[in-house]
């Protein structure tokens, strides 16, 4: 008589419950739901097919993570990091990415520079149509790619759990709708891929840490985040 695997079966069940709490946190990240928004267990059960028992785990990893608040006997809300939290996840922002640029001009030519290249030849296109939207898109894109040219797993690691509880996503779709922004950002963007394929790691690094201190000043010009520019380093 055939056994079933009782191990096959629980490695199922934690691909399953990940791919659930990647689809939650992707939905709570998009930008349809903004800060303070309610989410239902009812609508996400049946917006995934899944039992509620499920979805309370995923909800309580990302009020671990810092995306969302569950309320006992009131609700769960999307949550919207305080003002200093912004300021400061950008401080580590600007030193992962600083970083990252610098470790990428020490490799060389490789693979990923020649996507960033297309990135930006792609966001002028974006930004000629005036499509905000891909634009946002693309900025998501060339920041990842430049986190992969560095070629360090810890990094990757760190930066994906700092752009969550970032919800950067949201952050650009606001700070791309203003005149001139993308046109700025993808210019910044050329600079700094002009200093990795000059191999100028010092100058990759603080042309980058720039550019992530410009979006920043973008950002916390909001009327809910307003900030003097001392606050941002």
């Amino acid at each position: 008589m055939q056994q079933t695997s009782t191990v096959g079966t629980a490695e199922s069940a934690v691909t399953d419950d990940q791919s659930l709490l990647e689809k939650v946190r992707a939905l709570v990240l998009g930008g349809d739901y903004l800060p303070g928004a309610p989410l239902s267990e009812i609508f996400l059960s049946q917006e995934f097919n899944v039992s509620r028992t499920p979805i309370r785990e995923a909800l309580k990893q990302l009020q671990h993570e810092g995306l969302i608040e569950i309320r006992p006997k009131v609700g769960t809300f999307v949550r919207e990091p305080t003002r200093r939290e912004i300021v400061e996840m950008f401080q580590l922002k600007e030193s992962f990415e600083g970083m990252a640029a610098g470790l990428a001009a020490r490799r060389g030519q490789v693979p990923e520079l020649d996507v960033l290249q297309r990135n930006i030849e792609d966001s002028d296109a974006a930004a000629a149509r005036d499509d905000a939207a891909r634009y946002a898109e693309l900025v998501h894109e060339f920041h990842w790619t430049l986190i992969r040219a560095a070629d360090n797993t810890k990094l990757v690691e760190h930066y994906q759990r700092l752009m969550n509880q970032l919800a950067y996503h949201r952050l650009v779709l606001k700070t791309v709708e203003r005149p001139g922004r993308i046109h700025a950002s993808t210019d910044e963007h050329r600079s700094v891929l002009e200093m990795i394929r000059a191999k100028d790691a010092f100058g990759a690094e603080s042309t980058m840490r720039n550019h992530v201190y410009a979006s920043a000043r973008e950002v916390l010009t909001d009327s809910r985040t307003a900030y003097g520019q001392d606050q941002i380093h």
